[in-house]
């Protein structure tokens, strides 16, 4: 199952690819505290990508799940380079034998330490592609306008991300 942070949500729903996680077979999961910074928050703020967060949740896209207290939360939630949702995306996935969704370095160190599995949005998109269920033209259009929408990625990571899509489309 997917455990997805706040980024990931944003992004795909700023270019409407929310859809590209029902795709998955995978469960889709949002700790509670995800949904209230992204979806709460954001419709409240007026953000468009906040519906369409909340329509795929209506849609059952994405299933929104609480998060335990346990010593592993607690602990992640001592870290100052990770928010409230960061932690709790990290306990979920620990808690459930899932994947954290994220994209942050932040969060994905502290996962490596604690030994959470992690994968990126680009991960996501990639394995649709590997999968026969986009194209890889498909893939670079939702990763483009990701960028174009404020996604944060590096020129070499852009590259890296072109390179194994342009050997997937061969």
């Amino acid at each position: 199952m997917w455990v997805f942070d706040a980024t990931p949500l944003i992004y795909l729903a700023k270019v409407d690819a929310l859809d590209l996680a029902d795709q998955h077979e995978e469960r889709c999961l949002v700790p509670a505290p995800v949904y209230e910074e992204v979806v709460e928050a954001g419709v409240e703020a007026g953000y468009p990508d906040a519906r369409r967060i909340e329509a795929a949740i209506d849609a059952d896209t994405f299933d929104v799940v609480s998060v335990d207290e346990t010593p592993l939360r607690s602990r992640l939630e001592g870290n100052p380079n990770l928010s409230d949702a960061d932690s709790a995306v990290l306990a979920c996935a620990a808690r459930r034998g899932g994947i954290a969704v994220m994209d942050e370095t932040a969060g994905r160190t502290a996962a490596s330490v604690e030994e959470i599995p992690t994968r990126g949005t680009v991960y996501l998109v990639l394995s649709l592609v590997r999968h026969g269920v986009i194209t890889a033209d498909e893939a670079r259009d939702v990763i483009d306008a990701m960028v174009e929408e404020g996604w944060y990625c590096s020129t070499d990571m852009y590259a890296k991300i072109c390179s194994k899509l342009d050997s997937l489309a061969d």
